[in-house]
C-alpha cells in the first residue's frame, strides 16, 4: 500500500494492493479485517522511519540555527511522508486512529517548535505564524499546489522562516 501510494495511486482498492504484494485478495482482508488495520501498519512503518530524524539531538547551538535546522528536518521527513499524508488526510474524517493520530502529531510538531524558540516568541501571534509555516500543510502546498521543487520549497521554507524572526 505504501509503495502504491509513493506511485501516486491515491486510493488503491483491495484487488491493486493484493497484486502489488503478489498475494491473493483473500490474503490481504485475512491481515486487515479493515481500513483502521492497514491505516494502523502503515503509521506503524512510517513511525519508525521518520522518528530518528525528529529525536536526535540539534547539531546547532543557537535558538535561531536550531529553527532553521528544524525546518530543514521537516523538508525531509513532509517530503517522505507526502503522498502517504495526503492519502491519509483524504480518509482521516472517517477514520478515527487517522484523526486522534493526526491531532497527536500536530501537538508534537507543536511542542518541538516551542522547545527551540526563546519564550518570547513561543507564544502568540509568533507562535501560531511560525507553526503554520513549519506545518505539514504548508509543505504540501508548495509542492502540490504550487508546483514546487524540493529545492525551490526548502527555499521558499527557509524565507518564510527569515522574513518571521529576522
Amino acid at each position: 500500500m505504501l509503495e502504491l501510494l509513493r506511485d501516486g495511486v491515491a486510493d488503491p482498492s483491495a484487488e491493486i494492493v493484493a497484486e502489488r504484494a503478489g498475494v491473493g485478495r483473500r490474503t490481504v482482508f485475512r491481515l486487515f479485517s479493515d481500513m483502521e488495520g492497514v491505516f494502523r501498519e502503515m503509521h506503524a512503518i512510517m513511525t519508525a522511519r521518520l522518528t530518528p530524524e525528529f529525536v536526535r539531538p540539534f547539531l546547532a547551538t543557537t535558538w535561531r540555527a536550531k529553527l532553521d535546522e528544524l525546518g530543514e528536518r521537516r523538508a525531509v521527513a513532509f517530503e517522505q511522508m507526502l503522498p502517504i499524508k495526503t492519502a491519509a488526510d483524504a480518509r482521516r474524517y472517517t477514520s478515527n486512529f487517522l484523526t486522534v493520530e493526526h491531532r497527536k502529531i500536530t501537538k508534537l510538531q507543536r511542542e518541538a517548535l516551542r522547545s527551540v524558540l526563546p519564550v518570547s516568541l513561543a507564544k502568540g501571534e509568533m507562535l501560531e505564524a511560525l507553526d503554520l509555516t513549519l506545518s505539514f500543510e504548508v509543505w504540501r502546498r508548495l509542492r502540490y499546489e504550487q508546483g514546487l521543487s524540493v529545492k525551490q520549497a526548502r527555499a521558499v521554507l527557509r524565507r518564510m522562516l527569515a522574513a518571521l524572526v529576522d
